[in-house]
């Protein structure tokens, strides 16, 4: 009768045993499985920002590139608009600056 107790007991602890594995690989499996969907998100939220970044970036450089361009044109006016008010003043002063000329060249000084 004691080695049948004994039996009992040996095959209790198989089965323990078995249902130890059994938890054991269950929670590897859990784990494993969590740690994909971690890398997984990871990696997503990596690629958001990187998306993000390259955004900012070309919106950087598309305010760069046309406000130079637009800079370019300002210059281009102001320019335009000195070489008018340069003119405009010649124009109305010559006459003036002729005639002292004039009048310097021909006087005869004793």
């Amino acid at each position: 009768m004691d080695s049948m107790k004994g039996q009992g007991g040996i095959q209790m602890l198989l089965t323990a045993e078995q249902e130890a594995q059994q938890i054991v690989a269950a929670a590897r499996n859990l784990k494993l499985t969590r740690l994909k969907q971690a890398k997984d998100e990871a990696e997503k939220e990596v690629s958001n920002y990187r998306s993000h970044l390259d955004a900012e970036f070309k919106n950087k450089i598309a305010e760069t590139t046309g406000s130079s361009g637009s800079t370019a044109k300002q210059l281009e006016e102001e320019t335009e608009m000195k070489i008018r008010d340069l003119k405009d003043t010649a124009s109305r002063v010559s006459p003036d600056i002729v005639g002292m000329l004039i009048k310097n060249v021909t006087a005869v000084k004793t």
